[in-house]
């Protein structure tokens, strides 16, 4: 059965098990204080253009953000996220479970506004209760959105303006960030990203890697015992070097005659293969719930059709469009294949 199910229900690059693989026999030093692991990080800072980012390895998305925000924030501070974002629908309360409340916004396919953004803190700051109040103290957002929507360069920087004008830090989620740079349309660079934000993470569980995240900090701006708050979170791993390989091997050239970095080839790779897929349902009839050009597509399919699909292939019922329609999400990965694509095809023309 084909499965389109997530991005994360595959192994890893063969590059990237070839370099675990082949030091192996190393023994470096633990938590990530090791040559691999530098390594890894120099090459992100020459990725990103930030050559004195800080970066810290933790190993899922989850720890990621509740060890991050958690570091980032006093104690009676919350987070502000749009009401759809991913710690606020889909970490089992995760951020709030560190005891730091999470404060929604309405969003636009998935996206924060600006003017939203500006509004919400201008009240906070003109209302004469607002020490009674949570203290919003981070702005949180995922690139790619939960929709697979995008942010343009000029409404990243409008967001970022808002948060500098408050003077509170702007988080950036990258789960799936290389589907998101990769994207037809996108318009924002891993270093304008980068230079447009305080923090952000590089997902590579998603992206190529067995696990794996690298948080950078854009301006020297980790808290100064990160490190001991990591591992108060369990967020630190004991072979360090088990994901400071992995990034290497993903930020590395594909060959000596290549500038290619191969976190941005499997990306690309996803991309080329939804693309395909969103043709393919096109042709076919179908509507889709938003629409997104990253690896993740949205469809509404009939109730009865939904069950003969899901016999065949795996997908994700991501919510209801009516009473006789789902929203099926279908999801590519670096390791889709163009014959897994092609019978996706055959099954939905059968359906006609």
């Amino acid at each position: 059965m084909i499965s389109f199910e997530c991005d994360y229900n595959n192994g890893a690059h063969e590059k990237v098990l070839e370099n675990l693989i082949k030091n192996n026999g190393a023994k470096p030093t633990p938590y990530g204080f090791d040559t691999f692991c530098e390594r890894a990080k120099n090459r992100i800072r020459e990725a990103c253009g930030m050559p004195d980012a800080q970066i810290f390895f933790l190993t899922g998305g989850t720890q990621t953000n509740a060890t991050t925000i958690d570091s980032m924030l006093y104690q009676y501070e919350g987070v502000i996220c749009v009401g759809t974002g991913h710690i606020n629908v889909h970490e089992a309360g995760a951020v709030e479970f560190t005891e730091h409340k999470i404060i929604t916004l309405p969003d636009t396919q998935g996206k924060m506004e600006a003017k939203v953004l500006d509004k919400y803190l201008d009240d906070y700051m003109h209302d004469g209760n607002k020490d009674h109040a949570v203290h919003p103290g981070l702005v949180y957002i995922t690139f790619p959105t939960e929709f697979g929507t995008l942010y343009s360069a000029r409404e990243l920087n409008d967001i970022y303006q808002v948060c500098q004008h408050y003077e509170i830090p702007l988080y950036i989620d990258g789960a799936r960030l290389g589907y998101g740079l990769a994207a037809e349309g996108n318009d924002i660079t891993l270093p304008y990203l980068a230079r447009h934000c305080d923090v952000f993470y590089i997902g590579g569980t998603k992206i190529g890697a067995l696990c794996g995240e690298a948080v950078v900090f854009t301006h020297q701006n980790a808290h100064k015992h990160f490190f001991s708050i990591q591992k108060q979170h369990g967020a630190v791993i004991a072979k360090g070097a088990l994901i400071g390989l992995q990034f290497e091997a993903l930020f590395s050239p594909l060959s000596e005659q290549s500038d290619e970095i191969l976190y941005f080839k499997l990306s690309a790779h996803a991309i080329r293969m939804a693309m395909r897929m969103k043709d393919i349902f096109i042709r076919n009839g179908y509507e889709f719930y938003v629409d997104s050009p990253t690896n993740q597509q949205f469809v509404i399919i009939d109730n009865e059709q939904v069950d003969r699909l899901s016999s065949k292939m795996l997908f994700t019922h991501f919510g209801q469009a009516d009473k006789h329609h789902t929203i099926c999400r279908f999801v590519t990965s670096w390791a889709t294949t163009e014959e897994e694509i092609n019978e996706l095809e055959k099954i939905l023309e059968s359906e006609k």
